[in-house]
Formats: C-alpha cells, sequence, structure tokens
C-alpha cells in the first residue's frame, strides 16, 4: 500500500514527510493555484529537491498548456528528478488531445505517466492499453456529482486485472479517512489525500485518552 500528500504546499511537506507514512506527494495547477503559485513560474528544479530531500520516492507533475508542449515540459520534470534523485511522474488529463500525446511521450522519454482527472471506469480501458503506470480516479468529487463511485472502483480493478494490472489505481480527492478504510475493503491500495486528511491519521480521540491514563498511571504509581 501506499500513501501520497496530495498539495503543492512546501509547508505541508515539511510538516508531514517526515513522518515515513508517505511515498510521494502529488500536485497539480489548482494545488499549486491553492499554494498562491503561478504555475507557469514554479521553480520545479527546487521543488524536486525539496521533495527528494524530505524523503519522497516520487513527485508528481502535471502537464499544462499547448499539447504540443507536453514532451518538452515532461521532459525537463523527468531531468530535474534524476538530477534530485526523485522519481518524477508525469501526469496526463484523460482527454482526447492530450491521451493522443502520451504514445510520443512514452515513447521518446520512456518516463512514468499518471492519467488524471478521471471520472468513468471506462478510463481505465484507456490507461491500461498506454501503459501508463497510474491512474487518478477522483473519487469524491465522482460522489459529490451524483456518480456511482464506489461501484466505479470495483469496475476499474476488474479491468486493471484482466490488462494484466501494471496500471495502480492511485484514489485522488478524497474527503476523509473513512472513504479510505472502504475502498481499502474492495482492494484500493494506492491513496492520495489532502493535508487534513493526513494530520487526521495521525490522531484518535481514543488513543489521545488512553495516552492520557498511561501518562497519569506511570506519574502516579
Amino acid at each position: 500500500m501506499d500513501l501520497y500528500i496530495d498539495t503543492a504546499e512546501t509547508a505541508a511537506w515539511s510538516e508531514l514527510m517526515p513522518t515515513r507514512l508517505f511515498k510521494g506527494i502529488t500536485t497539480n495547477p489548482l494545488l499549486a493555484h491553492r499554494a498562491g503559485l503561478s504555475y507557469p513560474q514554479i521553480d520545479w528544479a527546487g521543488m524536486t529537491g525539496l521533495a527528494a530531500d524530505l524523503g519522497a520516492k516520487e513527485l508528481h507533475c502535471q502537464v499544462y498548456g499547448p499539447v504540443e508542449s507536453y514532451i518538452d515540459f515532461a521532459g525537463a520534470r523527468y531531468e530535474d528528478g534524476k538530477k534530485a534523485g526523485v522519481q518524477v511522474v508525469i501526469k496526463v488529463p484523460l482527454v482526447e488531445p492530450a491521451i493522443r500525446v502520451v504514445p510520443k511521450m512514452k515513447s521518446v522519454l520512456g518516463g512514468p505517466i499518471l492519467m488524471t482527472a478521471c471520472y468513468d471506469s471506462k478510463q481505465m480501458f484507456v490507461a491500461t492499453a498506454l501503459e501508463a503506470e497510474y491512474i487518478a480516479p477522483y473519487f469524491g468529487r465522482m460522489l459529490e456529482g451524483g456518480l456511482p463511485a464506489y461501484e466505479a472502483m470495483e469496475q476499474m480493478l476488474a479491468i486493471g486485472q484482466l490488462a494484466s494490472g501494471n496500471t495502480r489505481i492511485l484514489v485522488a480527492s478524497l474527503r476523509n479517512t473513512d472513504q479510505m478504510v472502504s475502498l481499502a475493503r474492495i482492494g484500493l491500495d494506492c491513496f492520495t489525500i489532502a493535508p487534513k486528511i493526513a494530520r487526521d491519521l495521525l490522531t484518535d480521540a481514543n488513543s489521545v485518552a488512553a495516552v492520557v491514563d498511561f501518562e497519569n498511571a506511570a506519574l502516579n504509581a
């Protein structure tokens, strides 16, 4: 099982990566905007170096702009990762113009790819056919949009198994840890979560109360 932090806020990276709970970090233009960053002006070399210094094994970066620019962007990010000692994964949205770039991107650059913005189990066919390393269904957004999100996750697992199982389902857009538990029960084993949810993994009211009892017993013995 692998967990990722889903944010472009480097302060959250510095807070949470040292716990060693997380394999890596996932980002996208919307997360960068929320972090107050201008996506075209991001210092990717610096960000990649920080991710590596904090122990990340992977940093996921998303393409943007004209599709003709995707390969150059991806190549530069892979090079940043090589220099920093961290594996960069390039995120490509599941829309036709972007999908058409993936075969050339794979053949020219050879680096790992994640197909992102997945809302329908049929998109698992695309990701597996392209031999993408990951696909990211937007689970929370699917639920909130009235889509059968849990059923879709089961369908994606089945499609992936039929296609040899090399494309991992990295569930994104999660709203709470209960969703993680429910999805793990049906076989999902890869999640990217917001810092708020990551912090929730680190505490439980009953555990806190138990520690208080332990400390009181130790000090009052």
